[in-house]
Parts: structure tokens; C-alpha cells; sequence
């Protein structure tokens, strides 16, 4: 690595995401070869121009992908195999409205596949664990609450209760590539009047579904909610100011 202004980026409110990016390539180029340590995150930092959590960040970005892998007081390390260890999608222009719904419509089917298997296969103290979560979602908006937090608690407790660990695994990783956008969303949907307990009814029959083991009645319900949650997105991205990356 060189040190020199030319190698800064700009701040940008996906910075960690692009610094990342230009790790990834290269190690994907092999400029940082396979069990190479990876500079200190001061070096990281000062040669790009970003500060150390961002730094830390765009680590875990690549930890996840399974380019690097981390050892307790030793550092990040380029890992045993280049080839991704897991799915990615670079979604760097949050501007790009037909992106963000793309990975949307991926969300979307995951999490319906996911909702069946989850009244197939859920434990009783799974499916308590997600009535828990849609009684916080209620207590939330009785107290005049966006609810947001609850609200994806009671998506990920479903996850959990499918007995797929890739579903919660591929779900959050999509989740956290426009967490911004859907807490943006969800948040607007609870400020429109009377329409936070229209979703609530939506959360409420998902959760009949899984309690009565009907798979595809969970299925159906949950394919109903996403779509209408989509078509809430669609309102929000619509009306909100175009961003660049």
C-alpha cells in the first residue's frame, strides 16, 4: 500500500461500504495475498482519510464475505481462499430507487419462505417468543410509538423459528444493505394516521397462520404483508429526496 492524498475517498454515508469495496479489490487482484495481515487500522485510516470505526466497519464488511478473517490481538488477515465465502450485493447508490427495490423483492421472498417453514417446524417457545414481540408492537403504538424496533424483532423471531439459519443469516444481510430506507419507511407508516394498526393486523394474522402449523396460510399472509409493506416503501421512496452514493 502507498501513502498519498490520492488515495482518499469521499465521505459519503455509505463510506464504510466503499472502503471496503477497495480492500475487496484487492484482495480479489491479489495486491494482498492469501494470510497477508492487513494494516493497522491507523494505517487504514490515515491513507484513506476516514476514521477508525469506519475503518472497523469496512472489516466487518469483508468478515462477513468471508475475505478476512480476524485473531484476538493479532489483527485481520487475508483469508485461506479469495472466493466469496458468502452472497453479495453491492447496493452503493442508495439514490437508485430500482435497486433498493430490488434487494427488496429478495427480502420479500426469503422472508415468506421462511414464515412457512416457521409454522411447520416452530417450538412452543418459539412461537412464545413471537407473540411476545407482536404484544410489543401493539404496547409500542398504544403509547403512540413508531414501533420500528418491535416490528423487526417480530420478523426475526419468525426467522429464527424456521429452523433455517440461512434464512435469518440471508434475511440480515439484506436487511442491513437498506436498513436505513426500511426504518425510514416504517417510521413514516407510523406517523400516517390509523395506518400503524392496519400493519399490526397484518403482523396479527402471520401470526394466526404460525400458531395454527398452517404453512400455507403463513406463507399467504406473509407474501400479503410484504406486499402492501412494499407498496408503503414505494410511497416512501417516492416522496423522498433523491441521495447520492
Amino acid at each position: 500500500m502507498t501513502d498519498g492524498t490520492a488515495d482518499q475517498i469521499d465521505r459519503t454515508p455509505s463510506l464504510a461500504a466503499r472502503l471496503a469495496q477497495r480492500l475487496r479489490d484487492e484482495i480479489l487482484s491479489g495486491q494482498l495475498a492469501v494470510g497477508d495481515r492487513l494494516p493497522t487500522e491507523q494505517a487504514i485510516a490515515a491513507r484513506f482519510g476516514v476514521s477508525r470505526p469506519t475503518v472497523r466497519e469496512a472489516i466487518g464488511l469483508l468478515k462477513h464475505d468471508g475475505l478476512v478473517t480476524t485473531r484476538q490481538g493479532a489483527g485481520a488477515f487475508v483469508a485461506e481462499s479469495r472466493a466469496l465465502a458468502s452472497f453479495r450485493l453491492d447496493v452503493l447508490d442508495f439514490g437508485n430507487k430500482a435497486e433498493i427495490r430490488h434487494v427488496i423483492e429478495l427480502l420479500m421472498a426469503v422472508e415468506s419462505a421462511a414464515t412457512e417453514h416457521a409454522a411447520l417446524r416452530r417450538t412452543s417457545e418459539e412461537l412464545a417468543g413471537i407473540e411476545a414481540q407482536l404484544r410489543a408492537m401493539q404496547a409500542a403504538i398504544d403509547r403512540g410509538e413508531p414501533g420500528v424496533e418491535e416490528d423487526m424483532a417480530f420478523h426475526r423471531s419468525i426467522l429464527a423459528a424456521s429452523g433455517n439459519p440461512f434464512f435469518y443469516d440471508l434475511s440480515e444481510f439484506l436487511d442491513r444493505r437498506v436498513r436505513n430506507f426500511i426504518r425510514a419507511a416504517r417510521a413514516n407508516t407510523a406517523r400516517q394516521h390509523g395506518l400503524t394498526q392496519v400493519v399490526q393486523r397484518e403482523h396479527e394474522a402471520i401470526f394466526e397462520a404460525v400458531r395454527a402449523g398452517d404453512g400455507q396460510a403463513a406463507r399467504r399472509t406473509a407474501e400479503t404483508h410484504l406486499q402492501q409493506a412494499a407498496k408503503r416503501l414505494e410511497v416512501y421512496l417516492s416522496n423522498a429526496p433523491a441521495r447520492s452514493a
